[in-house]
């Protein structure tokens, strides 16, 4: 699993950089910057993530990033097969070698989670890391096939997880916030040290569990996006200043209390409102 650094960008790394090295336990094979690889580590934090998860056997489980299967050993050992979701042609062509893996080499942005339910003939457990620089991407790619998932764990980096299952008043709380907590109930289940990681990240990381909700108030997430937008565009403003003027320009008649700051606003308010939009 592989948190990479806040505003880390390929080819956009000024530091000073040592000599290059072999993960430890990875075979020679040389983290690579450009995927944000740190490769978890720590048997006891495994452990735990595992327990977390629960795999059996007979589920549909997909892991997105194996990396050097840390992680994709022990659920492996319990669920007896696993699809796993792989960037790196290197570590693609290693997977490649177990029978007990279904190994899809390509960017996760691609992936048709839909298809792999399809062709599993069941619901999906989602696991494994979403880098820093593109976390939210991958959260926002998932969301169209929530339906099609049991229940999603992700390592990120622990101030995105804060982001996400942040409640309103929460100086945490914000679009990451009510775009996921509209279509999931979320857990912080275990928190990830650097040095649980081989190299260590300069960050802390956790794990969340998203399980999506059973019923889902009917909206246009294109709009219910847009809305959300422009309510937290000037956080410390009022929403008469900006959401106001979003519900005047479409002609919608609401009770909404624009009173108030957009962190403040719980995520049933903003369904309800963008619920009006036609």
């Amino acid at each position: 699993m592989r948190p990479d650094r806040p505003g880390s960008r390929p080819g956009h790394d000024t530091r000073p950089q040592g000599p290059k090295r072999a993960v430890a336990g990875g075979g020679g094979h040389i983290a690579r910057k450009r995927f944000g690889q740190h490769f978890l580590s720590d048997l006891g934090v495994i452990d735990e993530i595992v327990r977390a998860i629960a795999p059996k056997p007979g589920q549909s489980l997909v892991e997105i990033g194996p990396g050097l299967a840390a992680l994709t050993n022990p659920v492996v050992e319990r669920s007896e097969r696993l699809t796993v979701i792989e960037l790196d042609r290197d570590l693609a062509a290693r997977l490649r070698k177990r029978s007990e893996l279904q190994v899809i080499e390509s960017d996760v942005l691609k992936v048709d989670f839909g298809a792999i339910a399809r062709d599993a003939g069941q619901k999906l457990r989602v696991i494994g890391n979403l880098p820093y620089n593109i976390s939210s991407p991958i959260l926002f790619h998932l969301l169209p096939w929530a339906d099609h998932v049991v229940d999603q764990h992700f390592m990120l980096q622990k101030e995105v997880v804060d982001r996400m299952v942040a409640s309103p008043g929460n100086k945490d709380y914000g679009r990451l916030s009510v775009m996921l907590q509209w279509r999931y109930a979320m857990e912080n289940v275990v928190h990830v040290p650097p040095e649980a990681f081989d190299p260590p990240p300069k960050v802390d990381s956790a794990v969340v569990r998203m399980t999506p909700l059973a019923e889902v108030p009917a909206v246009d997430p294109q709009v219910l996006e847009k809305m959300v937008a422009v309510a937290f565009s000037q956080r410390r403003k009022l929403l008469r200043h900006t959401l106001g003027h979003w519900i005047e320009e479409h002609g919608i008649d609401t009770d909404f209390d624009l009173q108030r700051r957009a962190e403040e606003v719980p995520v049933s308010d903003y369904l309800a409102l963008a619920a009006l939009k036609r």
